[in-house]
């Protein structure tokens, strides 16, 4: 079967999203079925990678975001998809792609909404006004749209179950536990943020507004002044990076910008005696679990899904410095050996395999277990029948987009008016 996946607030910085996404493409590949991504970029292309066929379409930037883009041309991507032809659609964006759950039941397309935040959350984030109500609204027509709602914790799930969705089930994410693993603690990684005697906690994640940066900032601020020897490493960037450099200016804290090496961002995260995972908003935490998976115990916002995610392993405390400074303490006073055993053992629960197995069965493409069957609904029309492979577009060479991109976009279905923007 052709999944096909669209997702929005992509980037080459984003992590928790872009690994998903790779994750889960990895996996229904491996499965026998033909993947495909569309996202926003700064240039057209077309990329056959692991995780299935990549198709970036140009878009503009949103102002204060930290340099996201957004799946804006409703004519282009609905040319791409009836080029496409998916047999089941996946969308990662309610805010600005649900109109594409209409496309899919017009088609007779199976389609599925991943709920990768928590919508009450972020209006509030944004200072909106009765956000309940508007989310409430929002979502129900989210619901009434896609055959599917996935979330990946009960936390993201609730502002849906409150309405009564009869279309929902929850099935978490994962996380790499081979790449992620407590033999990646190297001393030559943790001495060029700390010196022997001192404590190092990391915060690994975007530095926006939702994720609460400076919490973590403050938190070591809060641990100084009761004589802690305590350095920050801050891996992420963001919008949020001038004024955190300003926040930290008279503290211990090393900025290491975006880590997009893996095994770097693993070997960091082995090394630290406590993550930070201050946002208030987050409904997995894919950075959290992968701090548990190389044995390294996260203090985590009680006001987020990640209690449920971290479980034992950490500690869940109030959006305030002092409290997290009470949980990195708390952390501390716990056995080393002990507490990076439960973190480990933690993240074990939670592999690739099984959060692809749950993705295939919300899509009707793998079969429930007996306990599960009645957690998934079944889609409005019946799903097509398998397609034939779509043909690969002409490679698109990143340097310049020329006659050959503007060909390709002619391709996939993208007007003559939209590709003479794109040249």
């Amino acid at each position: 079967m052709r999944i096909v996946r669209l997702a929005n607030f992509v980037s080459a910085h984003s992590g928790g999203l872009r690994n998903a996404l790779r994750n889960l493409g990895e996996g229904y590949q491996r499965a026998g079925h033909e993947a495909v991504l569309v996202i926003p970029g700064r240039k057209f292309a077309d990329d056959v990678t692991e995780q299935g066929r990549v198709i970036t379409l140009p878009s503009a930037p949103l102002p204060r975001t930290g340099g996201y883009r957004v799946l804006a041309g409703r004519r282009e991507l609905t040319r791409l998809l009836e080029s496409l032809a998916p047999d089941r659609l996946e969308v990662s964006d309610r805010a600005t792609l649900r109109w594409t759950g209409r496309w899919a039941r017009q088609h007779g397309v199976g389609s599925m909404m991943v709920s990768h935040e928590s919508l009450a959350g972020l209006l509030g984030v944004w200072g909106l006004p009765a956000r309940d109500r508007l989310a409430d609204r929002l979502n129900r027509r989210t619901a009434e749209t896609f055959d599917q709602i996935v979330c990946t914790t009960a936390f993201a799930a609730a502002e849906f179950r409150r309405l009564g969705v009869p279309n929902l089930v929850e099935v978490p994410l994962g996380v790499d536990l081979h790449e992620f693993h407590p033999r990646r603690a190297d001393p030559a990684v943790r001495a060029r943020f700390a010196r022997p005697e001192e404590l190092l906690v990391v915060y690994a994640s975007r530095l926006s507004a939702d994720k609460r940066p400076e919490l973590a900032v403050d938190t070591v601020a809060a641990l100084r002044g009761e004589r802690l020897p305590v350095v920050l490493a801050v891996a992420g960037d963001g919008s949020r990076r001038t004024s955190l450099a300003y926040r930290a200016a008279r503290l211990p804290v090393r900025f290491a910008g975006h880590i997009a090496d893996r095994a770097a961002v693993a070997a960091l995260l082995a090394s630290a005696d406590v993550v930070v995972a201050p946002g208030p908003v987050e409904t997995f935490g894919l950075a959290a679990l992968e701090a548990l998976a190389c044995g390294t115990p996260v203090v985590v916002n009680s006001a987020s899904a990640l209690p449920e995610v971290v479980g034992d392993a950490g500690v869940a405390v109030r959006g305030t410095p002092d409290a997290f400074a009470d949980g990195v303490r708390e952390i501390l006073a716990r056995p080393e050996a002990e507490r990076r055993a439960a973190a480990r053992a933690r993240a074990e629960r939670f592999g690739w395999p099984q959060a692809v197995d749950g993705f295939l069965r919300a899509h009707g493409l793998l079969a429930a277990p007996p306990a599960a069957t009645a957690g998934i609904s079944r889609p409005h029309k019946p799903f097509a029948m398998l397609r034939p492979a779509a043909p690969a577009l002409t490679p698109v060479g990143m340097e310049s987009f020329g006659r050959v991109g503007r060909d390709s976009l002619s391709r996939v279905g993208v007007d003559e008016k939209s590709r003479a923007r794109y040249a």
